[in-house]
């Protein structure tokens, strides 16, 4: 393996590669891998999304506190971003049941740090790497009210499924009120403009009930660790 990597290095030079493409290669492909690897310790489960900005006032940080509660009862691993907010939340529900709580934290200048609610925890320095693992590892993803990181990976994961990019897994809009203006502009501009198909407004389900979310868990059931829909799945 190593003898082909160095032999793909020097073919890359003769073709005028720049050795500090080289290295930025070979830091993405790091934070892919271990990443990659470590997503294979813990079954598949529900990956929640949110703002870290929230306080556990919040009726959404209660939420999200109670999925991650119910979806640990229910045998299903919680995953976030690791931070504090939403992600706090649902880990803390999970934490508390005693179910697996799952943090893929990204080093950030400010903001971000892991909460003390985690049974697995580990760093990227990358967001794309983060997010391709945030994605990978879960069978259902949970979208609660946030800002423009959740709409990024809100919008990524969007448009995957709707080009078979990925596995058309179950997504849900938690909080209909906060939502709905997004919902609207689907529907009024997107759709209207054809921006979008009719078929595209079923990828998701926005809803107010937590339990909708661990009852699309339950259907799916429980992949075993190490086994992974992309293995099989073909795009």
């Amino acid at each position: 393996m190593e003898q082909e990597a160095k032999k793909w290095i020097k073919s890359m030079e003769k073709l005028g590669v720049d050795e500090r493409d080289f290295e930025r290669s070979l830091a993405y492909a790091r934070d892919l891998l271990h990443g990659l690897h470590t997503i294979r310790t813990y079954p598949q489960g529900v990956t929640v999304f949110g703002s870290a900005r929230v306080t556990e006032k919040d009726r959404f940080y209660k939420k999200a506190r109670l999925l991650g509660q119910l979806l640990a009862q229910n045998g299903h691993a919680v995953i976030t971003g690791g931070g504090p907010g939403i992600m706090e939340a649902a880990n803390r529900g999970a934490f508390e049941y005693g179910g697996r709580s799952i943090g893929l934290n990204i080093t950030l200048e400010h903001e971000q740090f892991a909460n003390p609610y985690l049974t697995d925890t580990m760093e990227f320095h990358y967001f794309f790497a983060r997010k391709v693992m945030l994605t990978m590892s879960s069978k259902v993803y949970a979208f609660f009210p946030g800002g423009f990181g959740t709409l990024d990976e809100l919008s990524e994961i969007m448009v995957l499924i709707q080009e078979n990019k990925m596995p058309k897994v179950p997504v849900f809009f938690v909080g209909k009120n906060y939502w709905a203006p997004l919902v609207r502009l689907y529907r009024t501009r997107m759709l209207k403009n054809g921006m979008i198909k009719a078929s595209d407004l079923k990828l998701f389900k926005a809803t107010d009930r937590v339990e909708d979310i661990v009852a699309a868990a339950n259907r799916i059931g429980h992949p075993k660790i190490g086994e992974n829909y992309y293995d099989t799945f073909k795009h």
